[in-house]
């Protein structure tokens, strides 16, 4: 075993993190573990209705803890010694704020329940406000700092959200030094990088979400962000002015974290990056290739050569950032706010009678009442796509748009909602189901469809993620709509694959991305082809969700 090098992948996604040992040398996975955010599945510091959602540092150091030595313990004796690389992606832009020693406030005793001290997870639209004053300030401006970020800054980015947190929170502003995004704080505390001017930032996150362009000389300049808000002075100069792509290393662990987690201090932590963007390096994305993560919301990236990018700014997207993905090329990236999400609110209004009125009957005990509900509620998505499958796609009457957690791409506005039309008596829920899968595969179409009139070309399409890999009738539907071929990356994990990827070039087994890529990557497993038939009923399909959509964007539904 002495000649054997195994990495770590690290993923924290939106509920749970994972993580995977790799074999460096031949991509094999021969470990991994999952671990649920305690406080977040309790529902703890978020509001729904309020479009907080907020998770718990304490979490993030807890589960990382835990997947590292549960995988360990699957692997047993003489595989931690040989772990040679370990790379982190999270979900983004996830920012918390932290004190001038780089600790977030909600590790400190006197912030520990406090909801504006904690990361403020992506999927958290509390900013719409301030997202819009950064917009209106950007327009006027000399500099049009959103114009690499597709001209449209959104209320899942960081100073959005950091503004928002400093103006409703006396308490923290007051206590706040820096902030910091997730991706960046994993990488820096195991490696004793945690002080803000330590902290090696990453170019994912910096570009896409911050407004971060080493053209302009860094993030936007003091006395923009003062004009917006001087809440904001003094921040820019205790940040950064320098970002660094995921095949640069930060340090190694130290000597505490690496007993903690069971391993040496040999290991090498590199810079983090966010999750759909190291998830199409692990799902093997090449140049013209769009790689859909396909979760709860999706992120759409490509990897463009500069040659083909050259001066052009695309309208509309989540930003356009050299080697945010791939050093070399240009980082495209766009998504949908919610995909997977809108299935399970669905499920949620359907259960609604199993959760509040089965609960509370007598006619069966206690066991038999779980055992029922846990049988409905794990059934009802799978049913309906089942009986949703056999509806043929001439009869889609009912016409749904995806907004239902805002837009993200093409022009992000979280403001927007979603809408079902056409709805009759007749209406079940297979049939409302299939205008939902519609929707969400509509929504795709315009993010395509938004790239090809901006000039950039897709030659294929790549998905990633559970629904994916478990859903043949939303990957069909998708294929049709689309009218391309999809194919399926084998890989469970692609987006911690992706990360033990890097952690590969990191820990110098190989010497750039793509030779990481040809050795480890796992190919693909299936290919979902176009239905000429539906593709022409869709077309017209289409054209009715983009008058919903209209309609219901400028009638502020």
């Amino acid at each position: 075993m002495a000649d054997k090098k195994y990495v770590i992948g690290l993923d924290y996604g939106s509920d749970s993190a994972r993580a995977v040992i790799v074999d460096a040398l031949t991509g094999e996975e021969i470990a991994s573990a999952v671990k649920y955010y305690p406080r977040w599945s309790e529902g703890k510091f978020c509001d729904p209705a309020k479009d907080q959602y907020r998770q718990h540092p304490q979490d993030y150091v807890d589960a990382m803890e835990y997947i590292v030595k549960e995988s360990l313990v699957q692997v047993g004796p003489g595989v931690a010694e040989n772990v040679v690389g370990m790379s982190f992606d999270t979900t983004g832009s996830t920012p918390v704020f932290v004190n001038a020693d780089g600790i977030p406030l909600s590790l400190l005793p006197e912030f520990s329940d406090n909801p504006n001290a904690m990361f403020v997870l992506w999927k958290d639209h509390t900013a719409v406000k301030e997202a819009a004053e950064i917009n209106e300030l950007a327009r006027k401006w000399e500099i049009d700092y959103t114009s690499y970020e597709g001209g449209i800054y959104s209320s899942e980015w960081v100073w959005a959200k950091v503004l928002h947190v400093l103006r409703k929170d006396e308490k923290v502003r007051k206590a706040a030094y820096s902030w910091i995004e997730h991706c960046d704080w994993m990488p820096a505390l195991i490696t004793g990088k945690q002080k803000p001017a330590e902290v090696v930032r990453s170019r994912c996150s910096a570009g896409h979400k911050a407004m971060w362009l080493e053209a302009w000389g860094g993030l936007p300049s003091e006395a923009f962000l003062t004009k917006l808000d001087p809440l904001l002075a003094g921040y820019r100069d205790r940040l950064f002015k320098d970002t660094y792509t995921s095949e640069v290393k930060v340090g190694n662990l130290t000597p505490e974290w690496a007993k903690r987690l069971g391993l040496t201090t040999n290991v090498a932590v590199g810079v983090g990056a966010f999750d759909c963007h190291m998830g199409a390096v692990g799902g093997e994305v090449t140049p013209n290739v769009l790689a859909r993560a396909i979760g709860t919301s999706t992120c759409d990236i490509m990897i463009a050569p500069y040659n083909q990018i050259g001066e052009k700014l695309i309208a509309g997207i989540c930003g356009q950032v050299d080697g945010s993905v791939i050093p070399g090329y240009v980082g495209l990236e766009a998504g949908q706010s919610a995909f997977g999400d809108i299935y399970a609110w669905f499920k949620r209004v359907l259960a609604w009678p199993v959760e509040n009125i089965l609960s509370k009957t007598n006619i069966v005990d206690a066991e038999t009442k779980a055992r029922l509900t846990d049988e409905i509620l794990s059934g009802i998505i799978p049913e309906l796509a089942a009986q949703a499958a056999k509806i043929p796609v001439e009869e889609s009457s009912i016409i749904a748009v995806d907004w239902m957690n805002g837009r993200r791409t093409p022009d992000a506005s979280q403001e927007v909602t979603g809408s079902i039309a056409g709805l009759k008596l007749g209406s079940d829920a297979p049939r409302i189901f299939r205008a939902l899968v519609e929707a969400t595969a509509f929504g795709s179409k315009a993010i395509v469809d938004r790239f090809a009139r901006e000039g950039v070309e897709i030659n294929g399409i790549i998905g990633l993620g559970g629904v994916a890999k478990k859903s043949p009738f939303v990957m069909q539907t998708l294929a049709d709509v689309l009218n391309m071929p999809i194919k399926v990356a084998r890989t469970e994990q692609t987006c911690a694959f992706g990360a033990a990827m890097f952690a590969a070039v990191v820990a110098g087994v190989y010497s750039k991305v793509e030779d990481a890529q040809k050795a480890m990557g796992q190919g693909f497993e299936n290919e979902y082809k176009p239905n000429a038939t539906n593709v022409k009923v869709y077309e017209q399909i289409y054209r009715q969700y983009q008058k919903l959509g209209s309609f219901t964007e400028k009638e502020g539904f």
